[in-house]
């Protein structure tokens, strides 16, 4: 069963300024958050910041761009995408 994906508007706003570059790398991320869940282990510095919470970087360098989501119910399955942008500006 897959995972519900979602973004925050915040979240939709600052993707929607992101390069096409870094915006395709988070289109993965999304896609394998539906497929796999929300533990990302495999992708760069990726860290649990709390029971609900996590990120990872998308991009390396200067700027280094981040995700951060949420998990908003694991019994229906819905994750939230709370943050994109660069590492500087991360709520974390």
């Amino acid at each position: 069963m897959d995972w519900k994906i979602g973004l925050t508007k915040k979240a939709a706003k600052q993707y929607q300024k992101l390069p096409k570059a870094v915006r395709d790398i988070v289109d993965v991320l999304m896609l394998e958050l539906r497929k796999a869940g929300p533990i990302r282990g495999n992708w760069r510095n990726y860290s649990k910041l709390s029971d609900v919470r996590h990120h990872c970087h998308v991009k390396k360098g200067k700027p280094t761009y981040v995700v951060v989501w949420e998990v908003v119910d694991d019994q229906v399955r819905v994750v939230e995408v709370t943050y994109v942008g660069t590492h500087e500006k991360a709520p974390y």
